[in-house]
């Protein structure tokens, strides 16, 4: 790489960071996300703190640019706005997460010591550092991290020891490796450090760590209503009629689920089908959860809303209110809140869709009760934040729910992005995922991330399969990532100061 030529550079780091999405669903080309980095690495070594910025921006344009591209498809066929205003949001939305990885090339060239200091311990902690802030910081954006790209490799099996971005540490070391070797000539310890992290992750996905349950039977209706009609008035009945009808399974049943919103209405102004609804399930011995809108009415405040019915240990006839439920704590910007919406409002519909004014539900709740299983619920968007889920998950916790529309996103990478991380949950947890949407992709997930059974895409389709609910907790399910925090910091404080201490001998 002629390094005379920034530009040249910065060309050469976009191209690199849009081929780490093939890595990630639906390509799921995971060896690919080693290429990207590796070669990523190579262009950012010895450079200059600032040019160490500005290739890490460049790297990351690059990944977002073709990775989030799902995001665009909301604002174009729902927005309201000219294509020239979609795509300058989606450029500042881009280079906005974009300046994370900026801030990683910036703090791992500003503090370099050694070759093997820089890529065996400096640069990993960095982008776990900054890779945290990202999918925090105002609400969090914690998309194509690292090891969601890893669900089908070996290293997967680090997910239910130290978390997703265990994963992501591991592949950062694998990279790091192969940059030493290369450069280095030498290749015993950094063959040895790769063949192990692929040995001790194939060796881990054969373990489990949670007990089986007794068999549950599970139904997951998608119902694939329009996201153009399904929240219009005169759709409300034939929707309902819709859910109740694909619900009329005459196998026995121990849960059926219906996907976010499937009821468009507020919950106040559907009492008398709910009653009914929940008679039909109670005589029919099955529980039923689906998503409302709830509005209390004390409050005056709106909330996304999970409701079960039918057949629980709480509860045999509906009550408006009932306390077995789930109201989502974390919002989808935009969607469901407006940040600054006096301003932003007045701009264009998309800052005005329906039902973009909720209210938050607690960070913990119960867990949703059915006539056999205690139930974890995230909803949509909710299933990326792994500790918010595990703050939810009990040692009796039997299985993991999430529900979504995601007819927002079209024929898209984003539904499918969406079912992967939710398959790292359940490799994190040990746990089943349940996974119920509008119009895909409706899924059932075991307690090891795979996929056994799922719906097509735009199908209107039910799906049945017996699940075997799991307890107990994983190690990452019982401390989470204290560990891995307290090694990144520990070895963050360690480069900070090995750096100072060897400019300080050289002044010397």
């Amino acid at each position: 790489m002629n390094k005379s030529n920034p530009w040249l550079q910065y060309l050469c780091a976009f191209l690199l960071g849009s081929i780490a999405p093939l890595a990630f669903a639906p390509y799921s080309l995971w060896p690919v996300i080693f290429v990207s980095l590796t070669v990523f690495l190579f262009l950012i070594d010895g450079r200059s703190a600032k040019m160490g910025a500005k290739l890490g921006f460049s790297y990351a344009m690059g990944m977002y640019a073709f990775g989030i591209t799902w995001i665009h498809v909301s604002m174009d066929l729902f927005g309201g706005m000219p294509a020239v205003a979609t795509w300058a949001l989606m450029a500042l939305l881009c280079a906005y997460l974009a300046i994370f990885t900026l801030l990683t090339g910036y703090v791992a060239q500003r503090f370099k010591v050694s070759l093997k200091w820089q890529y065996w311990l400096l640069m990993p902690v960095t982008w776990l550092i900054f890779d945290w802030l990202r999918g925090h910081f105002m609400t969090g954006f914690p998309w194509l991290w690292l090891g969601y790209s890893q669900i089908d490799s070996p290293l997967a099996g680090f997910a239910p020891i130290f978390g997703v971005q265990g994963i992501t540490l591991a592949i950062l070391l694998i990279c790091g490796s192969l940059v030493i070797a290369i450069k280095s000539k030498t290749w015993l310890w950094p063959a040895s450090l790769i063949a192990a992290l692929f040995a001790v992750g194939g060796y881990l996905n054969n373990q489990t760590f949670t007990q089986p349950l007794p068999v549950a039977k599970v139904a997951l209706v998608q119902g694939n209503i329009d996201q153009n009609l399904k929240w219009q008035d005169e759709q409300l009945w034939p929707s309902l009629k819709l859910y109740y009808e694909l619900s009329q399974i005459q196998e026995p049943l121990d849960l059926i689920i219906w996907p976010e919103s499937a009821i468009a209405a507020l919950e106040l102004n559907v009492e008398p089908y709910l009653v009914r609804l929940n008679q039909d399930m109670n005589d029919r011995g099955t529980s039923l959860i689906t998503g409302i809108i709830e509005y209390r009415k004390a409050e005056k405040t709106y909330y996304n809303t999970l409701i079960a019915l039918g057949d629980t240990p709480l509860e045999h006839d509906y009550e408006p209110n009932h306390i077995n439920r789930y109201a989502k704590h974390h919002l989808l910007p935009i969607g469901e809140f407006v940040p600054f919406e006096d301003w932003l409002r007045p701009l264009a519909p998309y800052f005005d869709l329906p039902m973009s004014s909720f209210n938050r539900g607690d960070y913990v709740q119960s867990n949703l009760l059915t006539k056999k299983n205690k139930i974890a619920p995230a909803i949509c968007y909710e299933i990326a934040y792994s500790e918010q889920l595990r703050q939810n998950i009990l040692d009796d916790t039997s299985m993991i729910l999430t529900v979504s529309n995601d007819a927002w996103f079209g024929d898209s990478n984003g539904p499918h992005q969406h079912l992967e991380i939710a398959q790292m949950r359940a490799l994190e947890f040990g746990r089943p995922v349940l996974r119920a949407t509008n119009t895909g992709i409706t899924a059932f997930i075991d307690h090891h991330g795979n996929i056994t059974s799922r719906a097509d895409q735009f199908k209107t389709q039910v799906i049945t399969q017996d699940v075997v609910p799991m307890t107990g907790q994983t190690p990452y399910g019982r401390i989470g990532s204290w560990p891995l925090i307290v090694w990144v910091c520990s070895i963050f404080s360690l480069c900070i100061w090995r750096h100072f201490r060897v400019e300080q001998k050289i002044s010397g």
